[in-house]
């Protein structure tokens, strides 16, 4: 299991902190319906920073490659993420509802104990398509014979363990 980072934002801005490091793709459990499979893992970089207006902010930045469920055939579709984001931290639920309404900047709500590999993980959700799918052509459904290749090794005969417990009673 990855370790979770968690920090207290508006320390980190402070003093100007700056961490890196990788996040398995199986601990990270609201995108797992998204994946097709949850093996590998993303690069993620988060730093801390006054903006142009002397606001405290988070910079964030996330790679790598995953697999994501293709809403057309099924199968795997290769997703490379490249997000680059910055988050306005503020203090006060006020503040985040007078953001909210601006709409022009990102803002999160700077708690004390804020869990950043929940705030990469929600970068992540975000940056995803409402459906993913391949592109025209490229899926197994176009692919007849690839198609009913991978149906065939999915599918077992449904009366297969019927078949097995006959063959052990008759013994």
């Amino acid at each position: 299991m990855s370790v979770r980072f968690v920090i207290d934002p508006l320390d980190f801005v402070r003093k100007a902190g700056e961490h890196h490091g990788k996040i398995r793709l199986a601990d990270l459990e609201r995108i797992q319906d998204f994946l097709y499979e949850n093996k590998g893992e993303v690069s993620y970089r988060v730093i801390g920073a006054l903006d142009q207006n002397n606001k405290p902010c988070l910079h964030i930045q996330v790679a790598g490659e995953i697999y994501l469920n293709c809403q057309r055939c099924l199968g795997g579709l290769s997703h490379m993420l490249d997000i680059n984001t910055s988050l306005l931290l503020v203090e006060t639920e006020n503040e985040l509802v007078q953001m909210d309404r601006d709409g022009t900047v990102d803002a999160v709500l700077a708690t004390v104990d804020m869990d950043v590999t929940d705030l990469i993980e929600d970068e992540i959700i975000l940056s995803l398509s409402i459906s993913s799918r391949h592109n025209e052509g490229e899926c197994e459904i176009h692919d007849p014979e690839r198609y009913k290749a991978r149906q065939d090794a999915e599918s077992e005969n449904p009366f297969a363990a019927l078949e097995a417990l006959k063959k052990d009673r008759v013994k």
